[in-house]
């Protein structure tokens, strides 16, 4: 989320990100992943494959960023709400 919402908002968005997301890696080939794209800090490209691991490793960075304030703020959370436990 771009702005403050409250928690109905927020689940809803989650959930379409999370429809856009299943849609885009159904249409994303191995080859694609190895695609050069250029992007602002390499000029030459990187493969598809490292953008996204990146932007990977930087949500679950926030994720646990935000798990740990809530701990420290004395919410109630647990490994259930840091980790997907299926």
């Amino acid at each position: 989320m771009n702005h403050c919402c409250g928690i109905d908002e927020a689940l809803s968005r989650v959930k379409d990100y999370s429809g856009h997301i299943r849609k885009g890696f159904a249409i994303v080939s191995d080859k694609d992943l190895s695609r050069r794209l250029a992007t602002v800090f390499v000029s030459e490209g990187e493969a598809v494959l490292t953008l996204l691991l990146g932007n990977l490793e930087h949500l679950i960075n926030h994720k646990h960023q935000l798990f740990t304030y809530l701990k420290l703020l004395g919410i109630g959370v647990s490994t259930n709400d840091l980790y997907r436990i299926r």
